[in-house]
């Protein structure tokens, strides 16, 4: 693992690595803010997963998190979206290929090769920061926007008891359904793959619900919000099986980091009370 940058901010650590990968065949780079905390004892983590044609950087630049993880104590790390470079497929859409791997292990060529995301996420990448940071890995949690949230919720499904809690930022909750996630299923998975519902957040919490309280928040101004996003379809599927959710509607908010950068704070503190730090 190599250090690409760092610095201090609110008595903590930002630090910027690139390491080789096995999961995705290549270097990732991923970002780690470290509270002051740390330094004495390991502390929770909280894994930020972005969205479409983003990367570690949208987040950490963008989102004002440093004050808040400094205050409570929380190690957030910020994977990249997807493998890149020369030799890794990709397509001239922004929606598909480099800065768009929604999270998942791709079965068709040209992507198997580098694009085994979840892998990459909920097990190489973990072990780790694990082995390099002041981390507690029992006790982690996980969110995300956009494709993120879409991330952050299936991959809390899909390893359940492995986060302390879940929320997303105007997330893809019905990908089975929307263009994005139609596109990228058929690409990844196949134009058959009976596979897709185990990554549609709609599909799995009527499977496997939870005991956690999820969060979510959308701007009701989000240009996505009516083709892509679709949040409804996730509060009628949480609704059926009991699962409780708590979807914030918000007037005037769209899908920009202005709008994550408003209600940060809220979500790290949701995540904060799971894990014991928080009120």
């Amino acid at each position: 693992m190599q250090t690409v940058s760092s610095w201090t901010s609110f008595g903590g650590t930002l630090s910027v690595h690139d390491h080789d990968s096995e999961a995705c065949h290549g270097v990732m780079r991923f970002a780690v803010y470290t509270p002051p905390q740390a330094r004495n004892g390991p502390v929770p983590v909280v894994w930020y997963l972005s969205g479409l044609t983003c990367n570690w950087s949208n987040v950490m630049e963008k989102s004002g998190l440093q004050r808040v993880a400094s205050e409570l104590g929380l190690m957030v790390v910020a994977p990249d979206t997807s493998p890149r470079g020369a030799d890794v497929a990709d397509d001239e859409a922004y929606d598909l290929g480099q800065g768009a791997g929604f999270y998942l292990d791709a079965t068709e060529p040209p992507w198997t090769p580098h694009f085994s995301m979840e892998t990459y996420v909920a097990h190489e990448l973990p072990a780790l920061v694990g082995a390099h940071f002041p981390a507690d890995m029992d006790r982690q949690a996980i969110m995300g926007h956009s494709m993120g949230g879409h991330g952050a919720l299936t991959l809390n499904f899909r390893h359940p008891g492995r986060y302390a809690s879940v929320s997303a930022f105007a997330p893809i909750v019905a990908p089975s359904k929307v263009p994005w996630g139609q596109k990228a299923f058929a690409a990844y998975l196949g134009d058959e793959c009976a596979a897709r519902g185990e990554h549609d957040a709609c599909e799995l919490v009527r499977r496997q619900p939870t005991g956690q309280m999820i969060l979510i928040d959308q701007g009701e101004a989000d240009q996505f919000l009516e083709e892509q996003l679709r949040p409804e379809l996730f509060e009628a599927a949480c609704r059926e099986v009991g699962q409780s959710v708590t979807v914030r509607s918000h007037p005037g908010y769209d899908h920009s980091y202005w709008f994550i950068a408003s209600f940060i704070e809220d979500h790290l503190r949701h995540h904060a009370r799971a894990l014991g730090t928080g009120d």
